[in-house]
């Protein structure tokens, strides 16, 4: 089976074995946005051709190619939900040499019935088995982190947080991103803005210090990027984050890495999942699906 992790801005692709193993795997720069005139079809064939060439007859997408914006929009599944509740309700994809089947996103609504909504976290998060076998709590950093329960067997309900997104956003967009110079990761900076997280004041409050603290010499223009995302992703696991809560979790090794920090600087513990629960989770989605 060829499996295709395949996001806004890449697009990640296995070619897994009977029992899951990765056999081969590619990276490209084509996610959604970067596939003019949406010839989706071809893009795939880039990245996989060779191998439904070499006999592979079955493909399966997750993530943002299943959006508004991708090839076909796969519908949400309400939460609660596991593996097999998204194999039943895959989307067939029109396409001419193989089964081309989408993993849907899934929805959820926070206490006020504001909807949530993720596409291919819920597939990475079917990659790990033995969280959903247990009451878990998982976070996946990124643009849009989500934070995930997980209980007998399925993902029972979840919130995103923008940090990422807007991380990117203050420092390219507004009058922050003129002070802040390219450089290492300034842990004490960083270890600063967490800190300042957890203090009295709204966090757009705590956002334009990082500009006032440069003004009075008291922040250095090489650490502020990083005084930024500690003060973005303190405010994050503050309100995520249950009092001494195991998190595991699921993404980057150098953004996880970070979440950990906060994590254990905020009361909780966290441990880093490996890389592979994209592929897993689709192999694991796979072998239950209906193909043609």
């Amino acid at each position: 089976m060829i499996g295709v992790d395949w996001g806004t801005s890449s697009q990640r692709a296995f070619r897994l074995g009977a029992d899951g193993a990765v056999l081969e795997r590619r990276e490209a720069g084509r996610g959604i946005l970067h596939v003019e005139g949406g010839h989706f079809a071809e893009a795939l064939r880039s990245i996989a051709g060779d191998w439904m060439d070499g006999g592979e007859r079955h493909v399966l997408l997750s993530g943002m190619i299943g959006s508004r914006q991708g090839w076909v929009e796969a519908p949400y599944l309400a939460c609660p939900a596991g593996p097999d509740d998204l194999a039943a309700a895959l989307v067939r994809v029109p396409f001419e040499g193989a089964d081309v089947l989408l993993v849907p996103g899934l929805t959820d609504a926070d206490d006020a019935d504001t909807p949530e909504v993720m596409r291919g976290e819920e597939t990475q998060l079917a990659g790990l088995p033995s969280l959903l076998e247990e009451d878990a709590l998982a976070c996946l950093p990124g643009s849009h982190s989500k934070w995930a329960r997980l209980a007998d067997g399925r993902i029972t309900a979840f919130r995103t947080y923008l940090s990422g997104e807007m991380f990117a956003a203050l420092r390219s967009g507004t009058i922050l991103g003129r002070m802040m110079t390219e450089g290492p990761m300034a842990e004490d900076a960083f270890d600063r803005g967490v800190a300042r997280s957890g203090e009295p004041g709204h966090l757009l409050h705590h956002v334009f210090g990082v500009r006032t603290l440069g003004l009075m010499h008291r922040l250095e223009d090489a650490d502020s990027a990083a005084y930024l995302s500690g003060l973005l992703i303190g405010h994050e696991v503050r309100a995520a984050l249950p009092t001494g809560r195991l998190v595991h979790l699921v993404g980057a090794a150098s953004l996880c890495g970070l979440y950990a920090r906060v994590i254990e600087a905020c009361g909780g513990s966290a441990v880093v999942e490996d890389s592979e629960a994209a592929s897993r989770g689709l192999a694991r989605i796979g072998r239950a699906a209906k193909w043609d």
